[in-house]
């Protein structure tokens, strides 16, 4: 009987952020019919190739408090909660995932849990308890968001607020049976203060430090990381060390999903602002305070946006250079790291594709539709190069006693 190991790849599920594309369904006829935006959105999610949405919920623009000229980030309510989902509107839902072999990878809304105002906090976590339920409901096992931060406090009086208003809410998780997966964008432009880290979720380190204050309270299981490669490059991280710094610390276990975005690092813009990003004269004061213009408050990203753009997978060319530097992702090893170096069955992990390029945020279907199908095409194919890389190398080979050639990337290396 041969002791040699099987080739089998496993292949990572893809699936796509509605917020890709927020007038899918114009706002007039989701208004009307607020499960009609997740049927359009299943149908078109079949057309493009993924076979799973990340169905994006956020508060209605009628009583959000972040007015949309302010963002930035795209968000949508296509998950629509204004009144609560029943089992009546998941029926609805769970019928259209049937009829368009379209699932669901998890939930999706992401803004400041922690936010100092007691009044928008509470709507915050009562939308998220909202979301929780239409979870259950439709039958997805998590959530995927933001932790955030209080602007008025610093970082240790932040993870004291965590513990005292952020882990009630994974209880709430927990009696669900959801997990809560926290994305670790630093979000420097929800503020026009010169703060920079305003997700205190940014990286390994705080990651840990969030997930025993977890631990002590019994939701260390429903303290999960959907990891985000574009905001390591922003903080001059690469995903190979990222992982493997978990790895060492005892906490491969910490990631469990993606999200497939990149960032483009523009070298002139490092070279003026730094990685810290442009720090005065934005335009979102006024006369020695924050400008009365909700529109003037976009120009905090200019702490991001000075020095960086985010790349919507397979539409950019990279200057290999630009891999050694962290300045860009790269993606095959990103694909590779984990593999090598999370605990994670790489056929249960969700591959979510996140749409923020913004020349190519197009509100057309027709045009859009090819540019996703191309996306969603790129990183399907290179997943699976590097599943075929990792059963090659770590399972096939090993088990014949051939060594793999050559170094590769290597984690902690400048």
């Amino acid at each position: 009987m041969s002791d040699t190991a099987p080739f089998e790849p496993k292949a990572m599920k893809i699936s796509v952020l509605t917020a890709a594309f927020q007038e899918l369904t114009p706002r007039e006829k989701r208004d009307a019919d607020p499960d009609l935006a997740i049927e359009d959105w299943l149908e078109f999610s079949a057309e493009i190739g993924s076979p799973y949405i990340q169905l994006s919920a956020a508060l209605h623009p009628s009583v959000t408090d972040v007015p949309a000229e302010a963002m930035l980030d795209p968000v949508a309510n296509h998950l629509d909660l204004r009144e609560p989902f029943n089992q009546q509107r998941a029926d609805r839902v769970i019928a259209a995932m049937k009829q368009t072999g379209v699932g669901l990878s998890d939930l999706g809304y992401f803004d400041n849990m922690l936010v100092a105002d007691d009044s928008a906090r509470q709507a915050k976590h009562d939308f998220m308890l909202r979301i929780f339920d239409a979870a259950v409901l439709m039958g997805t096992d998590a959530v995927c968001g933001f932790v955030g931060r209080n602007y008025d406090l610093e970082m240790d009086e932040n993870l004291v607020m965590f513990e005292e208003v952020f882990v009630p809410l994974l209880k709430e998780a927990k009696a669900r049976g959801l997990t809560y997966r926290v994305e670790q964008c630093p979000m420097p432009g929800w503020t026009v203060k010169d703060r920079w880290h305003n997700n205190i979720a940014y990286a390994p380190g705080p990651w840990i430090a969030l997930h025993r204050i977890c631990e002590k309270h019994g939701v260390g299981d429903q303290f999960r990381v959907h990891y985000d490669p574009s905001h390591s490059v922003l903080m001059g991280q690469d995903t190979r060390s990222m992982f493997q710094y978990l790895k060492d610390e005892g906490y491969a276990f910490l990631v469990d999903g993606f999200h497939v975005k990149g960032q483009v690092v523009d070298s002139k813009g490092v070279s003026a602002w730094g990685y810290g990003g442009q720090t005065m004269e934005r335009g979102d004061w006024v006369n020695g305070k924050p400008s009365d213009n909700p529109a003037d408050h976009l120009n905090a990203w200019k702490k991001q946006v000075a020095l960086c753009e985010h790349e919507l997978p397979g539409t950019a060319r990279h200057d290999p250079l630009a891999y050694l530097q962290n300045r860009t992702v790269d993606w095959l090893d990103h694909q590779l790291a984990a593999r090598e170096l999370l605990d994670i069955d790489p056929a249960e992990m969700y591959l979510v594709v996140e749409h923020e390029y913004p020349p190519a945020r197009i509100q057309d279907k027709e045009k859009l539709k090819p540019i996703l199908a191309g996306s969603i095409a790129f990183t399907k194919a290179i997943d699976e190069a590097a599943a075929a890389m990792y059963a090659l190398q770590n399972e096939v080979m090993p088990s014949l006693g051939i060594p793999v050639q050559g170094v590769g990337r290597e984690a902690y290396r400048s």
